[in-house]
């Protein structure tokens, strides 16, 4: 019988199998345990960033629905309408209007679920001209909240806009 430092080399083998078989069994533990916080943090971040969505871009994941009206706001043009021609990417064409004073065109959208809703009009007015973002996502999800309504007001000196059709503020002139 082999004996090592007092201990029966028999036994040392058994006692180094032991460690192994145990080494082997902590690793197997961790590793698993490891697969498990991974997909735990993955999921723990998808989680946060729709949650971040949710709170931050609702407008963007939801599809909010918004009211767009653009008024006539001259105050002497009877004999020359405000002529107003709007597309967009959802609806296409939306077909032109000409607008005496006062008159209006509006029109309801729902925002797309990529945050990226456009309607475009051009306004014209004797030889004036002038193209105009009426609805962007990323400028009015927010400016035209909380009554989700975005309203333009049209004068001889440029263009107005208010969310709630009482407090106007001038956004840019006709040229």
């Amino acid at each position: 019988m082999l004996v090592l430092m007092g201990i029966p080399v028999k036994a040392l083998i058994a006692l180094e199998l032991r460690w192994l078989s145990l080494k082997k069994r902590v690793q197997h533990h961790y590793l698993a345990n490891m697969k498990i916080s991974t997909r735990f943090l993955l999921m723990f971040f998808v989680a946060l960033g729709i949650i971040f969505m949710c709170v931050y871009q609702p407008a963007h994941l939801f599809g909010m629905e918004f009211e767009v009206r653009v008024i006539n706001g001259f105050s002497n043009n009877s004999s020359l309408p405000l002529v107003i021609w709007c597309i967009s990417q959802q609806d296409g064409d939306m077909g032109g209007r000409a607008l005496q004073e006062g008159d209006d065109f509006g029109w309801r959208l729902k925002t797309n679920i990529w945050g990226n809703s456009h309607y475009l009009c051009t306004m014209k007015w004797d030889a004036k001209r002038r193209s105009f973002d009426a609805f962007k996502v990323p400028r009015d999800s927010q400016r035209c909240a909380p009554l989700k309504k975005c309203s333009w007001l049209v004068k001889e000196d440029g263009f107005y806009f208010s969310s709630d059709e009482v407090n106007w503020k001038k956004d840019f002139s006709w040229y």
